[in-house]
């Protein structure tokens, strides 16, 4: 993706907000470029993006890797870190068959059969 593009990109995606986000709370993990991976939790999920815990500071413009369970990771980019949280936009964006299953599996009123 060409840095104009991916900007623009950025943008609507964290100010325009895009694709709705939905609050969550999804197991994951997550690296940065050049780190180890370590355990957070997703709080909110869209087509174009995530916000999760990350005690370390992250910085805007790192690249990073998100592994939502059930899926091959997923390359993402900083853009924004508050206060142990991370906003990151997908560098390509998440299907929303794949959003609808996670949001499915880890809503709150999902109902786990065995």
């Amino acid at each position: 993706m060409a840095l104009d593009t991916f900007d623009s990109y950025r943008i609507a995606a964290q100010e325009d907000r895009c694709a709705p986000r939905t609050k969550i709370t999804v197991p994951a993990q997550l690296r940065a470029s050049g780190g180890r991976a370590f355990q957070t939790v997703v709080h909110d999920l869209s087509i174009s993006g995530f916000s999760a815990s990350a005690i370390s500071r992250m910085h805007e413009g790192q690249v990073c890797w998100i592994t939502l369970p059930g899926l091959e990771s997923r390359q993402a980019e900083v853009v924004w870190w508050e206060n142990s949280v991370v906003g990151c936009a997908f560098a390509e964006l998440l299907s929303p068959i794949v959003q609808e299953n996670i949001l499915a599996r880890y809503s709150p009123e999902a109902v786990y059969r065995a």
